[in-house]
């Protein structure tokens, strides 16, 4: 039987977050969607966007995956802060609930995610979407696997 190697010696999941926004990079996606981590520490994520046309869906409004994408973001970055060195994480349950619809005039839109448990082998957190007057918009609970990443990857 063959097992893989892990490396604990490189930064924890708060370091790495924390240098990629001293770097001023964000992640693919959230380039190409206009999402932008502003804000994290143990636990805590913030994303903000400002929605316009180009996210709306076919009826005018802000199509439905766009705001679980930043939802999804918030909730995955607050676990990924609290991660060991070595290891990973991905989605395995996000379960998102629409409170009051988006649009091109809802300004600057901000996801907080916040990390409820982190255990072994899952994480648990929950997200809250607000609007620019601070309304509740959409709220998310997600669960995440959390596992080691082999070496070399």
């Amino acid at each position: 039987m063959t097992m893989s190697s892990t490396t604990t010696d490189g930064p924890d999941g708060l370091a790495q977050v924390r240098a990629l926004l001293a770097a001023g990079r964000q992640p693919p996606l959230g380039e190409k969607l206009g999402i932008a981590l502003i804000e994290a520490d143990h636990g805590h994520a913030v994303f903000e966007a400002t929605p316009d046309g180009s996210s709306y869906n076919p009826m005018g409004g802000v199509h439905g995956g766009y705001i679980a994408t930043i939802l999804d973001s918030a909730c995955g970055i607050a676990a990924h802060t609290a991660l060991k060195p070595g290891y990973g994480y991905t989605t395995l349950e996000l379960k998102v609930s629409f409170v009051k619809g988006l649009s091109s005039t809802s300004g600057t839109v901000r996801a907080t995610g916040r990390l409820i448990s982190m255990g072994r082998r899952a994480a648990f957190t929950e997200a809250t979407l607000t609007n620019d007057k601070g309304q509740v918009c959409a709220t998310a609970t997600s669960t995440l696997l959390v596992f080691e990443v082999p070496t070399g990857r």
